[in-house]
């Protein structure tokens, strides 16, 4: 009787234990779950639950498979192409669990998907986020643990995940091309019309293959038939505008993002401002200015040295920017 009591209370600990969030650390390629050794679990127990070789799990946690687990002891599970899912969906005989990131102080979502390895677009839908900030401590699905719901206690956790985007992030430039050039016929028709059929040498000299390729791709803003006027932020410039107004000069890049081409709503990374601050961009060498929202800080790393900002290339084309780097003044207030 005794020993049917101290059953029944620890049953729940364990379904507790078991039904807890699986919260991913590490960074990608190397990110991983952690686990807590319980009573009878061993390497090939836990390889079922995780739906991993337990020869992969020893060598992670640099042990010796022979030598066994201890009660208590943690280790370190490895999400890999075999367990961990992020575009498509899971094979018939296996379900997808959720595994999230805690966001931590002064980060933005543009680094979570960067260290994940996700598609910033996807990563706002699986969670349903329609802003561009995100709370401390807010748990974020980066991806799922696929496993079989026949050999693992995770199971009941498993949920539908939504459809991929039809761009997702290895996609985003074969995307970004058609639609920079959709109004490429639109273009030339405009021309034909308004050049006189009996002046076919004018016609003919302002046709030049070349010229005629290229404006569409510095003025990607005619793709949704609109002027953005330095795109739908700049309202909210006006409007946050304070007594402590900033300028910059300095370089600035180009990161490529399936944003702004349709609606004109331009991002940027910026290593001082707040995320959500609106910046005002004012390209050197054509004078034009865009609005930019910031999105999180400049990656540190040794291609960013000495950026001042990082612009989404729909920002870059309406400034008359190619993809490299450009002098820029920023404007924007603290």
């Amino acid at each position: 009787m005794k020993r049917l009591l101290i059953l029944l209370f620890c049953l729940p600990l364990t379904l507790l234990a078991q039904n807890a969030p699986l919260v991913v650390e590490g960074a990608s390629p190397n990110l991983y779950l952690t686990h807590t050794v319980k009573s009878k679990e061993n390497y090939y127990s836990i390889g079922r639950m995780y739906n991993i070789s337990p020869k992969e799990i020893a060598p992670f946690n640099n042990l010796a498979l022979e030598k066994g687990l201890s009660l208590n002891q943690v280790i370190k599970v490895p999400l890999t192409d075999v367990n961990f899912l992020q575009s498509g969906n899971a094979p018939s005989d296996e379900v997808l669990v959720p595994v999230y990131h805690i966001v931590k102080d002064k980060e933005g979502l543009y680094r979570i998907a960067t260290n994940a390895k996700v598609a910033l677009d996807n990563l706002k839908q699986w969670n349903n986020i329609k802003s561009d900030a995100v709370a401390n401590g807010t748990h974020l699905i980066i991806g799922y643990l696929k496993v079989k719901p026949s050999l693992s206690a995770l199971s009941p956790m498993a949920k539908n995940k939504p459809a991929d985007l039809a761009v997702t992030a290895p996609a985003v430039t074969k995307t970004e091309a058609p639609v920079v050039k959709a109004p490429e016929p639109v273009k030339k028709e405009a021309v034909i019309v308004k050049e006189p059929v009996a002046t076919p040498p004018t016609v003919k000299k302002d046709l030049p293959p070349a010229v005629k390729e290229a404006e569409p791709v510095t003025q990607p803003v005619v793709v949704a038939g609109k002027n953005f006027n330095g795109g739908s932020f700049k309202a909210n410039f006006d409007k946050q505008a304070k007594p402590n107004p900033v300028s910059e000069s300095g370089t600035g890049a180009v990161f490529r993002s399936n944003s702004g081409w349709q609606d004109g709503k331009y991002y940027c990374l910026h290593n001082t401002a707040a995320p959500g601050t609106i910046i005002k961009v004012t390209s050197s060498s054509t004078g034009k200015s865009i609005y930019a929202k910031v999105l999180d800080v400049i990656p540190d790393i040794k291609q960013n040295s000495g950026l001042i900002i990082r612009i989404s290339n729909a920002a870059a084309q309406e400034l008359g920017l190619g993809e490299t780097k450009f002098d820029c003044t920023l404007n924007y207030s603290k």
